[in-house]
């Protein structure tokens, strides 16, 4: 069953969960979904890993990321969609 909630229905199924986006370059966020279509994905309180960045591979920091969360280094994201490798939900790393 699809979740809905009030004022909300024209909203993306991942509205209000913290996700994962990979690029299709060197750089990762996670960040809670507040929407995502053809066009672009909107990340809120989200951070983000360039692979490499302090000797860590972005596999390695979505480890940490998923049993730890992250900082909201940035209150409110938005990735053109051709920069979208994957998106999918955060927990599904655990």
């Amino acid at each position: 069953m699809e979740r809905t909630f009030p004022g909300h229905g024209h909203k993306s199924p991942l509205h209000g969960i913290t996700v994962v986006v990979d690029t299709t370059g060197e750089e990762v966020w996670v960040g809670r979904c507040d929407d995502e279509d053809g066009e672009r994905v909107v990340l809120l309180d989200a951070d983000s890993h360039r692979d490499g960045e302090d000797g860590k591979s972005k596999a390695d920091w979505l480890a940490g990321a998923s049993r730890y969360g992250v900082w909201s280094r940035h209150p409110r994201v938005v990735i053109p969609r051709g920069r979208v490798a994957a998106i999918r939900p955060l927990a599904e790393l655990a």
